[in-house]
């Protein structure tokens, strides 16, 4: 059981490095506050944290991340309303300028949803009506990709699930509003494990481009 330590180790490197020296980012961020001009809408899968993809320093990305990078529609009933939260908080307190949905390769919450990960019992209990969020996503690949193999429906799957939650941002007021006044841009961004590529998502055609080369 040595995972623990470990984390108290990386901890006490992190310290040395953010906290011990002078001028550091972090001492900067506790005197100046938080002003990040992004916000990330990523997966809890741990091989995609957004800001060692994206090399980012402390302090330039509002992150929120749950299973398979779903945006709920905007609703007001009852229940917890966690990304909602996150992204109201964003938008309206910290006024970034970008909201990017961040999908992934091999993302088991898609797998899930198109029921190539199966649960027994009790599990699931949550995991199953959360990833109802992007039904419209499994219906789109059955009928586009019935032929398919099981990877390459995951993939189709994986990106039409972020183009479910690009159109869910645009139903929150908060979100129309600022997009309409030119405060904030919509992104999706399509993280490929096994190419170690990123792709950008293109409105105009409907598909996704290499960023970056």
């Amino acid at each position: 059981m040595k995972e623990i330590p470990k984390l108290i180790e990386g901890f006490q490197r992190f310290r040395a490095h953010h906290y011990e020296r002078d001028g550091t980012p972090f001492k900067q961020l506790v005197s100046q506050g938080q002003s990040p001009k992004i916000m990330v809408v990523a997966c809890s899968d741990s091989r995609v944290d957004p800001a060692i993809v994206t090399d980012c320093d402390p302090g330039d990305l509002f992150v929120v991340r749950n299973v398979a990078n779903l945006v709920p529609p905007y609703e007001q009933g009852g229940g917890y309303h966690g990304t909602s939260a996150a992204l109201e908080f964003a938008v309206s307190c910290l006024n970034v300028q970008h909201v990017i949905v961040m999908g992934h390769a091999r993302c088991g919450g898609i797998r899930a949803l198109l029921g190539n990960i199966r649960f027994e019992g009790s599990t699931g209990q949550f995991i199953t009506p959360w990833m109802s969020i992007a039904e419209q996503a499994r219906r789109e690949v059955a009928a586009t990709h019935a032929a398919a193999d099981v990877d390459a429906r995951a993939a189709a799957c994986e990106r039409a699930a972020m183009r479910v939650s690009l159109a869910n941002l645009e139903t929150f007021p908060f979100v129309r509003a600022a997009v309409a006044a030119g405060r904030l841009q919509l992104h999706g961004w399509y993280f490929d494990l096994d190419r170690g590529e990123l792709h950008g998502y293109d409105a105009a055609s409907g598909g996704f481009e290499l960023l970056g080369g």
